[in-house]
């Protein structure tokens, strides 16, 4: 899954989305000027002459909402988490009235998915999570996340619940480096797992994974893990829809080398997509790189078919 520099494409940009091992297109604010001009955007890449492309971008509200001129404002997920102790019905309403806004307004521009909702667990340490988790309470978490998800699904938009197995009890910025979280699994099992697995038995359609070491289950990030991924995640949890990485261009995901060494290992693990955002020549390199020797798995592709909106039917 790649992205664009600009707001309209140029020849590399339609030479790079074309490419069979690109699949996915995000975008990012630097992307949208206004409503005609993202549209326009959008309609040109859904036209290119290929296999149907996943659209996606980070609009989960509050502090990451990257589309706002024109668009509703949608509030951090934790004001849903605050007003549940106080009246959970309403809460549950507005979470889902949320989903629906953001179904509704993304998908008629043809996009897919809007990398939501948050599932970390708020433990009062990562102010990179902070405000985007629901609650520093699982069973809160579960609640508001499952009535999002049902406003999303109502517009015919999947849901993505990240960041998979918890990103909420670290202080370190995945952004920037490796968070590491020394917990027993145990522990770890008890606290995080809990909203994952139940939105999991839910039929959520997608998750993305953590850039997080958790020391006492596997040596490698949580992204690029045969355990957490195929053992646990596929193998234990019994998940059957899309895994994305996250972002590879991360610096949680930089400690394992350049970005080719990173993709193979998170393929290798069994993520269905790499994210691989604001940095073209990395991205131009890999793609190189990988076609050499890599071609699309048909079993991830058509877990990936499954998250196109009711919108894109005629499409994908």
């Amino acid at each position: 899954m790649i992205d664009i520099p600009g707001q309209e494409l140029t020849a590399e940009d339609r030479e790079l989305l074309c490419h069979p091992l690109v699949g996915g297109f995000i975008l990012f604010t630097r992307n949208y000027r206004d409503p005609d001009q993202l549209k326009k955007l959008c309609d040109e890449v859904l036209s290119l002459p290929r296999q149907r492309l996943l659209m996606a971008v980070d609009h989960e509200g509050g502090r990451v909402q990257r589309f706002r001129v024109g668009f509703s404002r949608i509030p951090a997920m934790r004001s849903f988490g605050h007003l549940h102790g106080e009246d959970p019905a309403r809460a549950l309403a507005d979470a889902r009235a949320q989903g629906e806004t953001i179904g509704r307004e993304l998908s008629a521009y043809g996009i897919d998915l809007c990398f939501a909702p948050v599932l970390d667990i708020d433990h009062g340490l990562s102010r990179i999570i902070g405000d985007r988790a629901f609650s520093d309470r699982g069973e809160v978490i579960v609640e508001l996340a499952r009535a999002f998800r049902a406003g999303l699904n109502a517009q015919g938009m999947a849901a993505t619940g990240k960041h998979f197995p918890g990103h909420g009890a670290v202080t370190a910025d995945s952004h920037l480096e490796l968070p590491v979280d020394r917990r027993k699994e145990a522990d770890i099992r008890a606290t995080e797992l809990a909203p994952f697995k139940t939105l999991i038995d839910d039929g959520i359609e997608s998750l993305m994974m953590a850039h997080v070491r958790y020391t006492t289950v596997d040596t490698q990030p949580a992204s690029l893990s045969k355990r957490w991924i195929g053992e646990i995640l596929r193998d234990e949890l019994g998940f059957r829809g899309a895994i994305f990485c996250d972002d590879l261009s991360m610096g949680g995901a930089a400690v394992v080398g350049d970005m080719e060494a990173r993709a193979r290992l998170a393929l290798d693990a069994g993520c269905d997509m790499l994210p691989v955002c604001n940095d073209r020549d990395a991205t131009i390199k890999l793609i190189d790189a990988l076609a050499r020797d890599l071609t699309p798995d048909r079993a991830a592709s058509l877990r990936l078919k499954k998250l196109y909106g009711r919108h894109a039917g005629a499409q994908a």
